[in-house]
């Protein structure tokens, strides 16, 4: 018996444009109105979002911003992989601010010229908790000064990422165990 393929070698390119044609439809991330970098810098717990295939199974993840001297900043996420105790993975990126945004768009150096957009795009007044988005609703990060996040947090910060259009299926709550800190 012979079976036709689900999608004709054509269907695949056409869906994948037609996908980018919605996300292209839908209007920018808005960022925060202004971030004061002084006060952004340092140590964020990372406690949930839409994540890229290096965060998928990271437990006790923590990002650090630190603001050198040159106007770039230096990312650092460190965590531990598939489990509580997991191998412990260190990921370093440099950022950059980009101009006429307040402080609030980054791009950030992936890997080699790859740069990925960065959208401080829901900020709590006294830096305790953030949404970081991107255009291309293909990743989101939800960021706290502590390890502890309420669950009514954690469904405002989903629900913002649901009216800006996000596919919250993919919604990952990354776990963090009490013995670890920031400095692990």
């Amino acid at each position: 018996m012979h079976r036709r393929p689900l999608l004709r070698p054509g269907s695949l390119l056409a869906l994948l444009l037609l996908a980018g044609a919605v996300v292209a439809n839908l209007p920018a991330i808005r960022p925060v109105p202004h971030v004061d970098l002084a006060r952004f810098m340092g140590t964020w717990y990372l406690v949930g979002g839409i994540p890229t295939a290096f965060e998928r199974d990271a437990w006790n993840a923590v990002e650090t911003y630190t603001l050198r001297k040159d106007g770039s900043i230096r990312t650092t996420l460190t965590f531990n992989q598939g489990r509580a105790n997991g191998p412990r993975k260190h990921i370093e990126a440099p950022a950059r601010v980009r101009p006429g945004t307040n402080n609030a768009v980054w791009d950030v150096r992936v890997f080699g010229p790859v740069k990925a957009q960065y959208v401080v795009a829901w900020l709590r007044d006294d830096y305790s908790l953030m949404v970081v988005a991107r255009d291309t609703r293909d990743y989101a990060w939800v960021f706290s000064r502590s390890k502890q996040v309420s669950v009514d947090d954690l469904e405002h910060a989903r629900q913002q990422l649901r009216g800006w259009g996000y596919n919250v299926d993919k919604w990952r709550r990354v776990p963090h165990t009490a013995t670890l800190t920031a400095n692990d």
